[in-house]
């Protein structure tokens, strides 16, 4: 994903972006910072570190709840939002969970951009990073990392950790679980907004 994200920016022409990545996300982009430093401007990782870390058991539960949405075709996103709800309560979740939910030119039903076999097969090792020792790499540029408040991706004992592979970081924390920007859209915004201008 991280070299994805390298063509991206390099097929594009952009300059220095920042690169803003949630979970998964935020470990791509830290991949990235990296890999590449000189390639992006600065870099905002949210609720995620710099580490190999096990995966909730609610992914499988995402997954599963995902397959029964493939599996019975559903061409809303209502009826998809409907089916979910056996696997999530929390209405934030599932909407990002169906962001992901589209109907594919060729087809009436909606069904997921990552096909749900590829993400069940990976889930195993989706939680690892590809770097371990901060004395062979670091991103010496603009660092915010956002954590939730209420979730477990970024304790405080790998803040050390942290600021070794980016020592410019900063943290700022946000009354939340682990879907900060589902969770708190406004905070998180004003928060990172700020620091950028």
């Amino acid at each position: 994903m991280a070299a994805d994200l390298e063509d991206f920016i390099q097929e594009q022409g952009l300059l220095k972006p920042t690169l803003v990545g949630h979970s998964m996300g935020a470990k791509v982009a830290m991949t990235v910072a990296l890999r590449s430093p000189d390639s992006i401007g600065a870099l905002i990782p949210v609720d995620n570190a710099p580490v190999d870390a096990t995966l909730k058991s609610a992914f499988a539960k995402y997954i599963q709840g995902m397959r029964k949405i493939e599996d019975a075709q559903v061409v809303t996103h209502v009826e998809a939002d409907r089916l979910l709800s056996d696997f999530e309560d929390a209405l934030p979740i599932r909407q990002f969970l169906l962001t992901n939910l589209v109907r594919l030119p060729s087809s009436k039903h909606l069904t997921f951009r990552i096909p749900t076999r590829t993400l069940a097969a990976a889930l195993d090792n989706m939680g690892d990073f590809p770097f371990k020792d901060p004395e062979d790499t670091r991103y010496d540029g603009p660092t915010l990392f956002v954590r939730g408040t209420k979730s477990h991706y970024v304790a405080d004992d790998v803040l050390p950790l942290i600021g070794r592979f980016f020592p410019r970081f900063e943290l700022q924390d946000i009354d939340s679980g682990h879907w900060v920007i589902s969770e708190k859209p406004d905070t998180f915004k004003q928060g990172w907004f700020r620091d950028q201008h």
